[in-house]
C-alpha cells in the first residue's frame, strides 16, 4: 500500500509539469505569432500594359496616321474587335507598400487618321520614376566641391617631392610578358 501514494504523488507532479509546459507553450506560440506579425513577406511588383508618359501624349496630334500613333506610344494593350477605330492604352502597376496605380489613355481614329485622344493625366517620366523609389531619403544632399585645402591633400606633384621619388626611378616594365602556355 506504501506504493499508491507515492504514485499518486507521481502522478500530481507529471499533471503540474504538464500544464507548466502547455502554458509555457501557448505563450512561445503568442510570441512567435507577434513575430510573424512583424515579419511581411516578399510581394512581387505587377507591372501590366504600356506607361505612356506626359510627353508621349504632348506629341499626338489630329491627323496622325496610325503607324504614327504605334510609333509614339507603342502597340495598344487592348484592340477591340467590335470598336475597330479605337485603341486603349492601360498601365497598371501594384507594388509592396505603394498605392496601386492606374492611368489609362483612349485613342480614337476615324478611319486611318487620328481624330481626339482622351485619359488620365499623365506624368512626366521623371515625376513617375520619382514615384517607383520608395527609399527614405534624408534631405540633405550631400556638397559636391572640394576646397583648395583638401585638394592640396591629393597634389600628386607634393607627393613625389616629399617621398624624393620620382617615376624615373621606378622600374622600367618588361618590354614582353612570357607566354602562358608552354611552346611545343
Amino acid at each position: 500500500m506504501p506504493d499508491i501514494p507515492q504514485r499518486r504523488l507521481w502522478l500530481l507532479v507529471g499533471a503540474v509539469a504538464g500544464s507548466l509546459c502547455l502554458g509555457a507553450c501557448s505563450s512561445v506560440t503568442e510570441r512567435s505569432r507577434n513575430a510573424l506579425h512583424a515579419i511581411t513577406p516578399y510581394k512581387v511588383d505587377v507591372v501590366q500594359g504600356n506607361f505612356v508618359s506626359k510627353e508621349q501624349v504632348e506629341l499626338l496630334k489630329p491627323g496622325m496616321s496610325r503607324q504614327q500613333v504605334r510609333e509614339v506610344l507603342g502597340t495598344s494593350l487592348l484592340n477591340d474587335v467590335f470598336h475597330s477605330n479605337r485603341w486603349d492604352y492601360v498601365f497598371t502597376i501594384r507594388r509592396q507598400g505603394v498605392e496601386p496605380q492606374q492611368r489609362r489613355l483612349t485613342v480614337f481614329f476615324n478611319g486611318e487618321v487620328l481624330e481626339r485622344f482622351e485619359g488620365d493625366p499623365m506624368p512626366s517620366e521623371e515625376e513617375f520614376v520619382a514615384a517607383l523609389d520608395t527609399r527614405k531619403r534624408s534631405g540633405k544632399v550631400p556638397a559636391l566641391e572640394a576646397s583648395e585645402d583638401q585638394l592640396k591633400k591629393f597634389d600628386p606633384a607634393k607627393d613625389k617631392k616629399a617621398d624624393g621619388e620620382s617615376a624615373a626611378s621606378l622600374p622600367p616594365l618588361p618590354p614582353s610578358y612570357p607566354p602562358l602556355e608552354a611552346s611545343r
